[in-house]
């Protein structure tokens, strides 16, 4: 039960906080994990015992200092940053997201995206005290370009956000209709390529462009979801005017020694990535054999399907998979595009298959 707030404390307190709920995170335990598109992948022994002596040499009793600019010159290598650019680093993409609200912020400012989309640009608006529109997707989870135009011309929003691929619905849209997006953008557009290494295209090779579009990425899907680093990267100006509500000493130095040494081995993850890409196939394939579910393509490590049935369906599903030992996301709440939807992670071949067979059982 959880205990009431302090009277005293409730009128100062934002209503609107008062009124949200927290990120929840599900309780996985006992259950094979598969509903955060987490890379299934460890290290080996001996890339653990070298990254644990890395670690151990590491001075904690330091706050983080040169080895963050080490670490932004290497992520720029990694990703091939333009001439002209800069980079930023944050606490995840999470963190990033709402620094760019914060700067941001001003009289009238908004913040518009398509949706069912991520949560945290939605959230972000909200935290910040900014407007949310939200454009919804075709039936298809594409583009709706006439209705995000038509928002663009109506709203003039600060920020248009466009996940590129989206999540939770795993693809990539129509590069013509995003740069036609892009140009009728007033303000910010931030591409989010959270999915990148499992992507068939990125936005790396059109981002310079334009100077009003930041490019964001982030090291969880790359392989080191514990770690919690993200970062953006734009036109030197616009990344300086964003980093200066950056709070000091972000990023911890066990964080940023964990990133180099993942970028120093970056063939590691690239196979893991590759493997994760095969499997994603032969999963979707193994999807589409199962009668009356719907599966849309994947360019991420997730899957989306659709179970038959009436409304109210998914939840029965997933706490069938979820009895049956297996963990995954019941998005069919999050938006009315999404009804009776399921989000799988794409796992070892082992985890797909025991996926497979729990989802089967439960339907």
């Amino acid at each position: 039960m959880t205990e009431a707030l302090n009277p005293r404390l409730a009128p100062l307190i934002r209503q609107d906080v008062q009124s949200m709920h927290a990120y929840a995170v599900q309780d996985a335990t006992g259950l094979l994990k598969m509903d955060a598109m987490e890379n299934p992948h460890r290290l080996s022994p001996a890339l653990q015992a070298e990254l644990g002596q890395r670690l151990g040499a590491v001075a904690l009793n330091r706050y983080p200092g040169a080895r963050l600019d080490d670490l932004r010159r290497a992520l720029a290598r990694h990703a091939q940053m333009p001439a002209g650019f800069d980079l930023m680093l944050g606490n995840g993409s999470d963190e990033l997201i709402s620094l760019i609200a914060v700067a941001f912020d001003v009289p009238g400012a908004s913040i518009l995206a398509p949706v069912p989309g991520f949560v945290m640009y939605a959230m972000s608006a909200q935290l910040q005290g900014l407007r949310f529109v939200g454009v919804p997707l075709t039936a298809d989870f594409e583009l709706d370009e006439a209705a995000m135009l038509a928002a663009i011309a109506e709203h003039r929003p600060s920020i248009v956000y466009l996940a590129y691929p989206n999540n939770p619905t795993a693809n990539l849209w129509d590069d013509a209709a995003i740069e036609r997006i892009v140009e009728a953008a007033p303000g910010l557009v931030v591409m989010d390529e959270a999915y990148q290494p499992f992507a068939a295209r990125s936005y790396i090779d059109r981002v310079a462009r334009h100077s009003h579009v930041l490019l964001m990425r982030t090291l969880s899907k790359f392989g080191l979801a514990g770690v919690r680093l993200g970062y953006m990267m734009g036109p030197q100006a616009l990344i300086a005017q964003i980093d200066k509500v950056r709070p000091p000493y972000n990023i911890s130095v066990l964080n940023a020694e964990c990133a180099l040494f993942a970028l120093e081995h970056a063939e590691v993850f690239a196979e893991q990535a590759r493997d994760l890409r095969a499997q994603r196939d032969a999963l979707l394939k193994a999807l589409r054999a199962v009668p009356g579910v719907q599966v849309w393509n994947s360019d991420a490590n997730m899957v989306l399907l659709r179970v038959p049935g009436q409304d109210g369906r998914a939840q029965a599903v997933f706490e069938g998979m979820r009895a049956r030992g297996v963990l995954v996301k019941n998005v069919s709440k999050m938006h009315p595009l999404l009804a009776n939807c399921l989000r799988l992670t794409v796992g070892t071949s082992d985890e797909n298959a025991q996926m497979l067979q729990a989802l089967q059982d439960s339907l």
